[in-house]
This record gives C-alpha cells, structure tokens and sequence, in this order.
C-alpha cells in the first residue's frame, strides 16, 4: 500500500469516526432532553402514582394482589388519564383505561417501582394531551438524525474530498524524492532531488542532495586510494625487479653493497603497509592508546632537543612559548611523538636558513592549544584543504608535506582525532605555516 493510501485511508477513518461519534452523541443528548422535559411535564403526576404504589405494596404484605380496587387515578387533574401497572416479570396487573396496551407503552412514562433497591413492578402513565406532545416529541430525533445524515454525509463527502487532495499534496515530495533514490541505489552517485520548500521535506531533500554528494566523493576517494597505492607499490617493486633481473642477467656474485638499494626500497614497502594498517585502524576507531599523563611542555622540549641537529645545519632557532601552567594531560607518548616529529620536520625542511620556529602552548577552556609555527614559504591556499588527504599529489603540498609514504598528515590527524582532539592548519604564501592541535585535559581512554 502506498504511503498516499495511507494517509488517505487514515484522514477518511478519522473523519468518518468523528462523524458517526457526533450523530450518536448529538441524537443521545437530544433523545435525553425531550425525556427529561417529558418527566418534567408530568412530574408531580408520576410522583403521586409512585407514592400511592409504593405505600400499597409494603401495607398489602408485599403482594399486588386486589390493587385494582385502589382508585390510582383519583388525583389526577389531567383529561382522560390512563395506567398500566405491571409487576417485577412485567406481566400486567391492572390497566386503567380503554387504549390499546401498545399505545400506552410507546407513548406513555414508563416509572420503576423499587423497594429497598428492588424491582418490584413498574408502572406506565398516559393521558391524551401526553401522547400528542410525546409524537411531537419522538419526531424531533428523528428529524434531528435525518438531518444529521444528510448534513454529515456532505461533510464526509467534501472531508474526503479534502483529505485525498491533502494527502496528494503531503506525499508529492515523497513521490520526487523516490525515483532519485532508485537512481542512487543503482549507483549514480552525486544525483540530486530539487527542493522546492524551505519545510521538512525541504530539509530531507538537503540532507539527500548532501549524502549523495558525500557517498560520490567518498567513491572518488576510495578509486583514487586505490590508484595512489598501486603507485606508491610500483615504484619500488618497479625497482626490485628491474634490479634483480640486471643482477641475474650480470651472471656475478652479488656483493653485499649492491643490495643495499634493494633493502632501502623494501623498507620503504614495510612502511607503506605499516602505515596503512595504522591509518586503516585510527580510522575504524580500532587504535589502541597506552595513554599516560605527559607534560607537554616538557615533551616539547625533548622534540626539540630531537631535531636539534637538522635545525642548526640552517641554522634555524627553535622556542617554546608558554602561555599556561596547565601543561599536563593524558596522551599516548609515541603516537604523539610521531605528530610533532612529522610536523616539525616538515618546518625544518620548509623553513629558509635563519628562520624560527615556534611552539606554543595555550590553554583554552578544556583543552591545550599547541601551535606549531613557521616562518617557511607557506602553502597556496587551494592546497590547503587537502593537506589531510591521502597521497594528495599537488606539486607544492605533496612535495612539501608528503612525508616518506604521503600518509604522514593523514595519520598525524587521526592520532589527534582518537585522543579527542582537533587539528587545523593554516598558512599564508612566503610568510609561513601553523599547525594547530587542541588535546582534550581529560578524555576517555580507548
């Protein structure tokens, strides 16, 4: 069933069950008021008879036997009254008057005749001037119903009629939305539903057009993944084989110097596949952390001391600049070594011969700010949002930050990312780059 149908079928039971309710309600309450206005009318009457049957019953032992010689109508004011007097199995016992039985039970007030809660009899009055108010009386719910029917039946008419056009017009987003899914689903990725309205549905179409731009992304990256690291596969195999076989055809002892490239070129393999793995795992959020609590003041002291040999052969000065006393949070120790070693080597490598580079640590609400600043040739802004890709291969932002296997930011990032942390970069052409990371002062272990 279709989702139109539904919403149809629901507003039509609704309104319908809404209608019938008030039919219903509206004839008991109308059928409630004109009985009371008929008790209302002979009240006084139905009392006096109540009363003289009652008080005959207990004095007669509890028996109606002989109650037609009691005169039940002798106070009654009334042109040409009527009783009938039935006991507890409604078998009649006395009928004053001359009108039918029938007659008398439709048109007439029917009373209970209770003792102590119990149904002894029950009695039936009328009079002529009664019955015609009664037949006006009995008209008036019936008209009332039939005029409800009628009334009710054009409202559920046009209702319906509202409720089809209603439910067309809720679901027509649905309907676009629908066959672009189908699309999606068949794998025509980065397709797009219009949006038409700034509602709900509009903002279902939104979150649609954005997950459909992500999932063809995501496929651009994952094809170019894999073409990144067939090449990064190639070139050292490329070179293993083309050695190899200009060793074998040589038909000489191999020296063990001659394999020293060979070794080089499969290290560089281990580390591609070493650093795969990791980034494989921080991503699935799979990384374990052997966290302990580190003063990174202290630890930017040791990365300094570290690399303090590569910075003097350009004779670069490296400072610390703190800002806060609050330097200690629980970090993993190597996995944030690897960060601030990848990030400071590529500020040495970038950074002209006098320069400085600076790190510095702020804090800020709950988390440490550490900066790491340069005074280096900085990056073009169109390579900046790539910086944390995989292999991204722009001349000047591959060249400068790749790292040995073009993962080191990559991986750099999702160690910050699994100890809750943020890192951001920014740079400006020819003046220099800052990396900055914000680690969380407490954050739950993995």
């Amino acid at each position: 069933m279709s989702f139109q149908r539904k919403i149809f079928l629901t507003l039509a039971l609704t309104i319908i069950g809404i209608s019938i309710i008030f039919i219903f309600l509206t004839h008991f309450t109308v059928k409630s008021t004109i009985k009371a206005g008929l008790e209302e009318t002979r009240g006084r009457e139905m009392t006096d008879i109540h009363k003289k049957l009652t008080t005959y019953y207990l004095e007669n032992n509890h028996s109606w036997n002989n109650l037609q010689n009691l005169d039940i109508l002798q106070d009654i004011t009334q042109k040409d009254p009527e009783i009938l007097v039935m006991d507890s199995d409604n078998h009649v016992i006395v009928q004053k008057g001359e009108s039918p039985v029938k007659l008398i039970e439709r048109l007439g007030i029917k009373r209970e005749l209770k003792i102590s809660n119990k149904k002894v009899g029950q009695f039936i009055y009328y009079d002529p001037e009664m019955a015609s108010f009664t037949k006006i009386m009995i008209g008036i719910p019936i008209s009332v119903i039939f005029i409800l029917i009628i009334s009710g039946s054009i409202l559920i008419i046009i209702s319906l009629f509202i409720a089809y056009r209603l439910s067309k017009w809720l679901t027509s987003p649905l309907r676009d939305l629908l066959p672009v899914i189908t699309r999606l689903g068949k794998g025509e990725l980065g397709v797009k539903v219009p949006v038409k309205t700034k509602d709900e549905y509009g903002k279902i179409a939104n979150a649609f057009n954005h997950m459909s731009q992500e999932l063809k992304q995501a496929e651009v990256a994952r094809k170019n993944l894999t073409a990144d690291v067939a090449h990064e596969l190639r070139t050292p195999l490329t070179i293993i084989s083309g050695k190899l076989d200009f060793l074998q055809q040589q038909g000489k002892m191999i020296r063990p110097e001659t394999l020293l490239s060979l070794q080089d070129e499969l290290i560089r393999l281990n580390q591609l596949v070493e650093d795969l793995r990791i980034l494989s795992l921080a991503e699935a959020g799979k990384l374990k952390l052997n966290k302990t609590l580190t003063d990174m003041l202290e630890f930017a002291y040791q990365i300094i001391s570290t690399l303090e040999h590569a910075a003097e052969e350009k004779s670069i000065s490296m400072r610390v600049d703190v800002q806060t006393k609050d330097t200690i949070i629980s970090v993993d120790l190597s996995r944030m070594k690897q960060v601030f070693l990848n990030l400071l080597t590529n500020a040495i490598r970038y950074t002209p011969n006098q320069g400085i580079i600076y790190i510095r640590l702020f804090k800020e609400k709950d988390y440490l700010k550490i900066i790491v600043d340069d005074t280096g040739i900085g990056i073009e802004p169109e390579h900046l949002p790539h910086l944390f890709e995989r292999f991204y291969r722009t001349d000047d932002a591959r060249t400068r930050y790749s790292g040995g296997t073009g993962l080191g930011l990559v991986i750099a990032k999702q160690y910050v990312l699994s100890h809750g942390g943020k890192i951001e970069v920014k740079s400006v052409l020819h003046q220099g780059t800052s990396f900055i990371i914000q680690l969380p002062y407490h954050h739950k272990t993995n």
